[in-house]
């Protein structure tokens, strides 16, 4: 059966986050899609299809190690560092077509980019009471 759907050496280049992953079981399954979730179903691009809908960027934050931000957006990767530790901490941005192993920062030369990414990290963050992320959320709470 997935012969004639998939074929066979074919390679798709588009982002794919985990939380892909559920909506394209549900198309795959025949289940009418949950709404309000991140994911996008990629059973069109394993089809080959030029259909597959397109996140406009992905965003991830990490709270181990200083706390971390991160956004992918097109060919562009801005990373925060230290975010929870630092008042402000800077965006450093790797053009990943030309940069793919992120050892170039070129946030100074690329100012428009780096505004874009910074707005969407405000846009896609949200707040928690227990899981403060940036430095301007406070210190988690302790148990006495």
């Amino acid at each position: 059966m997935w012969k004639d759907r998939i074929k066979p050496g074919s390679v798709n280049n588009n982002p794919t986050p985990f939380w892909d992953l559920f909506p394209t079981f549900e198309e795959l399954a025949g289940s009418a899609p949950t709404h309000n979730i991140d994911g996008l179903s990629i059973l069109p691009a394993l089809e080959g299809k030029d259909a597959q809908r397109q996140h406009q960027y992905l965003y991830w934050e990490f709270h181990e190690s200083g706390g971390r931000q991160a956004v992918r957006w097109g060919k562009w990767k801005g990373v925060r560092l230290n975010v929870n530790t630092a008042d402000y901490p800077t965006l450093e941005l790797y053009d990943l077509t030309n940069d793919p192993k992120e050892q170039h920062d070129v946030a100074a030369q690329n100012p428009a980019a780096v505004k874009q990414i910074e707005n969407f990290m405000r846009e896609a963050h949200r707040y928690n009471k227990d899981w403060p992320l940036l430095k301007s959320e406070g210190p988690l709470p302790t148990k006495e």
